[in-house]
């Protein structure tokens, strides 16, 4: 039952993923662009931590840590930049 609610997450992740990419590339204006960033990597952390469950290893889920700490800082500076010009001040 576990391996076949893994491939249906999966294939649901995977098609948020590739929704989100043509979001970012057709999007309109800068700040939808930035959210869809934003959205692919909530999802590739989803989409890593299920690769975890499925693999039964641990150091995915210690990556997907780290990149959930990259994207939010990388989002707090790209959010910082639009609003303000600058980085840092």
């Amino acid at each position: 039952m576990l391996m076949f609610a893994l491939y249906i997450t999966l294939t649901l992740v995977s098609a948020a993923l590739i929704l989100n990419l043509y979001r970012l590339a057709v999007g309109p204006d800068l700040p939808d662009r930035v959210l869809a960033l934003d959205t692919m990597y909530i999802n590739s952390i989803a989409l890593i931590v299920l690769l975890g469950l499925w693999l039964n290893s641990k150091t995915y889920f210690e990556s997907a840590l780290l990149i959930a700490m990259l994207g939010f800082i990388s989002t707090v500076a790209v959010c910082k930049y639009i609003l303000r010009g600058d980085i840092i001040e």
